[in-house]
């Protein structure tokens, strides 16, 4: 099996993450991946079963949610993308997210929200 680019990970996730497809979207991530919000550091999911669980209990339950991208660049093996995530509240959210990669997966992810959902 070929190893993913960084690129093509995240590219990945943002698809399934799009299309609420949890298998395809878990896909793209390490069994070990955590999830931290910026800038407090905050650990927020804890592995790949802490991802499933959120995601689909907690964003793909709602109908209308989607992620714009803003821009995207890549350094190294880290990716970072600045979206808006609709359909979370009344208006979209902006939010930076930075992505790190190993071995073709992503093990580390990074938020900032310019604001909370309400």
């Amino acid at each position: 099996m070929t190893l993913m680019t960084p690129l093509e990970a995240v590219h990945l996730q943002f698809d399934a993450y799009n299309q609420r497809d949890l298998p395809r979207f878990l896909s793209a991530f390490a069994e070990e991946v955590r999830g931290y919000s910026l800038p407090e550091m905050t650990l927020l999911l804890d592995g790949k079963p802490a991802f499933a669980d959120f995601y689909a209990n907690r964003r793909f339950v709602h109908e209308g949610l989607r992620a714009e991208l803003v821009s995207r660049m890549e350094v190294g093996d880290t990716v970072i993308d600045h979206e808006l995530i609709h359909g979370l509240s009344s208006e979209p959210l902006e939010t930076a997210v930075m992505f790190v990669t190993k071995g073709g997966l992503i093990t580390t992810v990074f938020s900032i929200a310019a604001k909370s959902p309400s």
